[in-house]
């Protein structure tokens, strides 16, 4: 129903100034029109369809702001209306001295164009810093809530917005930390990196290419998964070269923090004291521990450098040698470990069968 009317308003505005029109021609060729009011219709039909026109562009353009807003959360929509209110009262208190200045008449026009210059452009910077100190605004808003009581008493800590990089969207990780629930806060995903997983997605390169589609793939999948926490945020530095760069310099204006998978981008942001959440510390940290006695199940898919040794590896990838495993080669089977060495390249295990190990403890 709404489109409908959109779409006629459109169409009677653009049939009435066409009908109108005619009325600035000129006197001498109105003279020599003999049926102005069949003018008046023709012009009028063609203004409706342009009106027509008009009206489904505008139609179609108010749909996708419809749906843009309802896909915000209300604290975004809030703050945002809060900082464009903002730069509009900022923009007037500044205008005021300068209507008042006793300008030429023959450059009065620069009054109302200095006006709509400066409501843009404080409107837009009142947005822009709602979306980087949001949560603060809200505090202003509502300061004896609950949480910014706890807050201020240190009994509660707000959940620290993260910021996604590419490294980490391609990984496809953040996406089961996400659905398990241990990741917290707002995620936002700056617009440089976007248009970086655009660009590899659009390399000519094979693998980069692959790399660039898996990534905006999972993007897309988990905004629509999670479209009050995932956020593209509009944040971009022209006076930066790299998206690391650009990627410390924002995490340090909104005191964010970081998630990647990048280790010189953790070292350079924890040298400008960036906190930062690396996924492949996580991983590495929640590997499974196994000590002398404990058992666990394998599979044996080679010999090893021993006569008598096999070869196998737990989900982690956590190479297993199983001393009298030659045997086992190709079947799975119950080990006992005996021992755990941490080396450069990784953990190993070294195990023997169950039952080997259960005969020789009976004998």
């Amino acid at each position: 129903m709404l489109d409908t009317i959109i779409v006629l308003i459109f169409i009677i505005a653009a049939a009435g100034v066409g009908y109108e029109a005619i009325d600035l021609l000129p006197s001498n060729l109105l003279v020599q029109v003999s049926n102005v009011e069949a003018v008046r219709f023709i012009v009028a039909s063609f203004a409706a369809i342009v009106g027509l026109a008009l009206g489904l562009t505008a139609q179609t353009t108010y749909r996708r702001v419809e749906t843009r807003v309802r896909n915000l959360p209300v604290e975004t929509i809030l703050t945002r209306s809060v900082g464009w209110i903002l730069g509009l009262l900022l923009a007037n208190l500044m205008l005021a001295p300068i209507f008042l200045l006793p300008i030429p008449e023959r450059f009065a026009l620069v009054k109302p164009m200095m006006a709509v210059l400066a409501s843009v452009v404080f409107s837009v910077l009142g947005v822009n810093l709602a979306d980087t100190h949001g949560r603060n605004f809200l505090r202003l808003i509502n300061p004896n809530s609950v949480e910014t009581m706890l807050v201020a008493e240190g009994m509660l800590k707000p959940a620290t917005t993260k910021i996604l990089d590419t490294s980490c969207i391609i990984d496809g990780r953040i996406e089961e930390l996400l659905d398990t629930g241990f990741l917290e806060g707002q995620i936002l995903v700056p617009q440089f990196v976007l248009q970086e997983l655009q660009m590899l997605a659009d390399a000519t390169n094979d693998q980069k290419r692959v790399r660039g589609r898996r990534g905006l793939d999972l993007l897309n999948r988990v905004q629509d998964e999670y479209p009050e926490r995932i956020t593209i945020h509009p944040a971009d530095y022209d006076d930066v070269a790299t998206v690391d760069a650009k990627l410390v310099r924002f995490a340090l204006e909104i005191n964010g923090v970081l998630l990647t998978n990048d280790y010189n981008l953790s070292k350079v942001a924890s040298l400008q004291k960036v906190e930062i959440l690396n996924v492949n510390d996580l991983a590495q940290a929640l590997r499974s521990i196994y000590l002398p006695g404990d058992t666990l199940d394998v599979k044996v898919i080679k010999q090893g450098k021993e006569p008598t040794q096999g070869v196998g590896y737990l989900q982690d990838g956590t190479m297993v040698v199983i001393e009298e495993g030659d045997a086992y080669v190709g079947k799975e089977l119950r080990a006992v470990v005996t021992s755990a060495l941490q080396t450069s390249a990784g953990r190993m295990i070294f195990a023997k069968p169950q039952s080997s190990a259960v005969a020789r403890g009976t004998t």
